[in-house]
């Protein structure tokens, strides 16, 4: 059985950083991709980025070039979302999800977390 859990949001002022978590139980599950996502109020889910479990290798959304970073986690089967800098925008329920094939951006994902609430204010 494959579950993906985040956590670690909160409400947050502009210019703080944050990190994300996102635990995953995995079973067997060998060659996955990790995906990080987000869904602001009245706007449609983007993609934040993702990186491939085996290899290492990760792909970011234009949005997201340079103040996000996905990456493992200290404990074992943890992701985690490192994002500076935070914005007013940046504000939205972000949620990880596990996908299969070479990383990507898009495409299906087939186990999804319920996601974690980020705040930024003034």
């Amino acid at each position: 059985q494959v579950h993906v859990e985040e956590s670690g949001g909160r409400s947050v002022r502009v210019g703080d950083s944050l990190t994300l978590t996102c635990k995953i139980t995995r079973d067997d599950l060998r060659n996955f991709l990790l995906g990080w996502f987000r869904q602001a109020p009245g706007k449609e889910r983007e993609q934040v980025g993702a990186l491939h479990w085996s290899l290492g290798e990760r792909v970011y959304g234009d949005f997201a070039k340079g103040r996000f970073t996905i990456s493992k986690g200290p404990s074992k089967d943890t992701a985690i979302l490192r994002i500076l800098n935070l914005q007013a925008e940046d504000t939205a329920v972000y949620t990880c999800a596990i996908g299969q094939g070479p990383v990507r951006l898009g495409g299906t994902w087939r186990v999804w977390g319920q996601g974690t609430q980020v705040t930024v204010s003034p």
